[in-house]
This record gives C-alpha cells, structure tokens and sequence, in this order.
C-alpha cells in the first residue's frame, strides 16, 4: 500500500510539474520516468538492494538516493501548496488582475524544481552530521534533594545503518561521554538491518560510560530487525533492556525508579506488548518513576500509572518545519519537546539519529539529550507544551 501511495503522489507531481516546462515531448517524457523512478526508491530498495529498512548499499549511494526522495517528497509539497493557493487567486485570474503565467507559467515550475533540490541537500547535510547536545531541565516532585543535578542523557533513534556507520556511533558515543553523565538511556530504534551486517556499526555502543548504568529499550525498529538477535546483541554489549520491567537506581543513599516498556507493534511478531501495570509491578510508590517507552503515544495510560517522567523518541522532532505537524497528529499531539501529560512530564526527543527512508531534516535538528533533574526547591521550569 505504501508504494501505490508513493506512485499516486508521482503522478500527481508528474501531472502538475511537467507539462509547463519548455522541453520537448521526449525530455518531458524522459523527466516524468525519472519522477516516477524516485517515488518507488523504497520499492527498488526492498527487491534489489536489501530491504526497506536498511538497503546495503555504500554511504554515498544512500545519502544520494535520499537525496531525490527528499527532493521529490519537498516538491509535492510545494506543489500542494501552490494549487492551494491557486484556489483563492482564481478570481484574480478570471478578472485579469494577475495573469495566468505568474501562477501557471514554467517559471515557477523551475523555481519550484531547484528550491527541492537545494532544500533537500541541506536536508541530508542536517540528517547525517554529528548531534548537538540540546540540555533540558526538568523538576520531579518526588525528587529526593539528594539527587539534585542528576544528569541523564537521552539517546534515541539512532538507526545504525550504512547511513549511520561506525565513525558516526563512536562520535555520538564520545559527545555522550564527554557529558560525564549519571545514567544513560536509549530509548529506542537503535539499528536498521540484521547483526550480521549493523554488528561493526553498534559496537562503539560498548564504550558508553554513565556510572549509575546505560539501559535501553526497544524501538518498532528492532521487530523488523529480527528482535531475538538484537536482544542477545545488545546484551553483550552491556546495555540493560528493560522490556516491561524496572531497575532502582540507588545513588547517595536515595533511589529513584527507571522503568521501560516494549513497543507497540510487539503484537504484531507475536511478542509482548507495552505493559506499564508489569513494568511498575513492585515498584515503591514513593520513589520518582522515569519511565522510557519508544513512542509517546499512550502517554495518559503511563501518567495514570503513577509514571512521574517519561522519555520517548520515535517521531525525529518531525524532521522538516510543517512537516511536522502531520507527524504531531500520527503520535496523539506529541512531536517534539517537554509537555505535561496530566500529572506526568513527557519528554520527545528530536532522535539522535533517522530512518535511511527519508534522511532530510530541516528545521528538526538532530539532538543528544542532555537532561537534568532538579527538587522543585531548587528550580521552577514550566514544560514548553501542554496537550489539552
């Protein structure tokens, strides 16, 4: 179903981007195959290059195969946008007021044409290079005055692939590293593509340092990546997954909850799927609970939970500025930044790293998440967002 979709936004890009251009019939038709060619990348990708979620294919080919997608993806956009318009200029045309070619004319195709292409190499530049660390601070009632300041750092989505390779990882881990954090999580999506071919990429992940422990959980990408192997993978690599259960990270005499939950489409392979009531079974109830689960959707069943923090991913932020807002509506509201869920705080990282599919970013940037938690005694900062 997703290639027929990707073929009906090819014709319509086709249908409304080629006619106007001052070619000839062969080059129009030449340029309508090419369009039509780059709406079914992922289909030429699952039966000739590896699959869907992690094509093998050299970084360059990749990152250039990215590049038209994006590019293709920004021009229906534009053209969208542009017959949207058109709608309510129509009147103007029709009295003569602006004429037909400022709107129709095979300039604004070009113009059109070669603002996706520059966009989306941008786009790709923005995907691919290392994170910046964005630093968030956030206030848990519970918090014990003790383990004021204790610092976690956020990883998630970093989908190692042949986009993200293993001089990419060891960036990321040696910027997380430098941070000197307390505790590191991982909060989903970590690789693309069996052990056999990511086992070179996620290695460097061994060398992660937080001294109170780095823990993980799964992400939808893991059950397309045969998640049997993973999990076995991952532990040897010394990362802690949760999977429906909870850890007491004790640190100056104090102790606080650290929960994670499997992803939703568990069900869907015939494993478990998010349990909260299992993962908190046990858990002291007056101990502050960080809770990590790949998406944010649920968010209110964990707040009722008794949930005080919960730490996602899954969304990349969005990826592109109005974009963004169809991925707000996919996942409950919640696309990126800290919002109050009812008595919980949610927190939705921008991702550390993407999908191969679609590795444009503009206006989402790539982020490692450096969070600091405070007593409300000793800092008052208001989430950025609240859902209704």
């Amino acid at each position: 179903m997703f290639h027929v979709f990707a073929a009906l936004i090819g014709l319509y890009v086709i249908g409304r981007f080629v006619p106007p251009l001052p070619v000839g019939t062969l080059w129009k038709w030449l340029i309508a195959f090419v369009i039509l060619l780059v709406s079914q990348y992922h289909l030429v990708n699952r039966l000739f290059l590896g699959g869907m979620a992690s094509p093998e294919v050299p970084f360059p080919v990749l990152a250039f195969g990215g590049w038209l997608f994006g590019a293709f993806i920004l021009l229906a956009g534009f053209l969208l946008i542009r017959d949207i318009v058109s709608l309510f200029l129509w009147t103007a045309h029709k009295t003569g007021l602006i004429p037909v070619s400022i709107i129709f004319g095979y300039r604004w195709m070009l113009g059109l044409g070669m603002a996706a292409l520059l966009l989306s190499a941008v786009g790709v530049w923005q995907a691919v290079r290392i994170p910046d660390v964005r630093r968030i601070d956030i206030t848990l009632e519970k918090l014990p005055a003790e383990l004021d300041g204790l610092k976690l750092v956020q990883l998630t989505d970093l989908h190692a692939s042949r986009l993200f390779q293993a001089t990419w990882i060891r960036a990321v881990v040696n910027r997380t590293n430098a941070l000197n954090p307390d505790l590191i999580v991982i909060t989903g999506d970590l690789v693309d593509g069996s052990t056999i071919d990511r086992a070179p990429d996620v290695a460097p992940l061994a060398d992660l340092k937080a001294r109170l422990g780095v823990f993980a959980v799964t992400g939808n990408h893991e059950y397309y990546s045969n998640y049997i192997n993973w999990m076995k993978a991952f532990r040897r690599l010394g990362l802690n997954i949760l999977g429906n259960e909870h850890v007491l990270i004790a640190d100056r005499d104090r102790a606080l909850v650290l929960a994670g939950v499997t992803d939703r489409v568990a069900a869907n392979f015939g494993l478990p799927e998010p349990d909260i009531g299992k993962a908190l079974s046990g858990a002291p109830g007056d101990l502050p609970v960080i809770l990590m689960a790949h998406q944010p959707k649920g968010s209110s069943t964990y707040a009722s939970a008794g949930v005080d923090l919960q730490l996602s991913g899954h969304t990349h932020g969005g990826q592109v500025l109005g974009i963004h807002w169809i991925t707000q509506m996919a996942n409950d509201g919640y696309v990126s930044g800290l919002y109050r869920v009812g008595d919980m705080q949610l927190y939705v990282s921008n991702g550390t790293g993407l999908w191969n599919g679609f590795p444009v970013r503009l206006g989402k940037p790539s982020e490692i998440a450096e969070i600091v938690l405070h007593t409300p005694a000793r800092h008052h900062p208001e989430p950025d967002r609240q859902k209704p």
